[in-house]
This record gives structure tokens, C-alpha cells and sequence, in this order.
């Protein structure tokens, strides 16, 4: 199997996977999570339903974290084998935010 026709995207490839994709779905994760934690602590302070919906809310979260966290992983380990990239793996991350 030639895959030497993708070497030319490769960049592209994990410019879109790395800083745009992940941090998108990662965004999304932490807001489902901080609405959890709202409706847990601040909305259902009284109500067992809300408490409920919250905690719910706060699993998912937590749950959407390590799946991204997972991708993520198999996207280096697949970028690797095919060699996309070499190298550690800290190279390819998204920087750090900058206040």
C-alpha cells in the first residue's frame, strides 16, 4: 500500500487534528462538565432532579476527557507508524495558553 501521496498533508493533517479539532472538543467537554458541576452545587441545591441532571452532566465530562485524551494518543501512535512525524510527542502539542 503506497501512502506516499499523503507526506504532502501531513502538516496540514495535524495542524487541523492538533489545533483545531482537540481543543474544539475539549472545550465542549469542559463546558458540559462546569454545567454539571452548576447544576449540581448552584441550581440543585434543592432539588434531588437537578442533583441528579448535574452529576450526570459531570460524568460525561469527565468521560468526554479521557476519550479525547485517548484520541489523542492513538493519533500520535498512528502518525508515527506512518511517519508522519518523529520525535516526542510534546512537539505536536497545542502551546500552552499565554495570559
Amino acid at each position: 500500500m503506497d501512502i506516499s501521496y499523503l507526506q504532502g498533508y501531513k502538516e496540514n493533517i495535524l495542524i487541523i487534528i492538533n489545533f483545531l479539532f482537540i481543543p474544539a472538543v475539549m472545550a465542549i467537554a469542559l463546558l458540559t462538565f462546569l454545567w454539571g458541576v452548576y447544576n449540581y452545587f448552584i441550581l440543585g441545591a434543592e432539588s434531588e432532579d437537578k442533583r441528579s441532571e448535574g452529576r450526570q452532566f459531570v460524568l460525561w465530562g469527565v468521560i468526554g476527557f479521557a476519550v479525547i485524551a485517548s484520541v489523542w494518543g492513538l493519533v500520535y501512535i498512528v502518525g508515527a507508524t506512518f511517519g508522519f512525524f518523529s520525535g516526542n510527542a510534546i512537539n505536536f502539542a497545542p502551546p500552552p495558553p499565554k495570559i
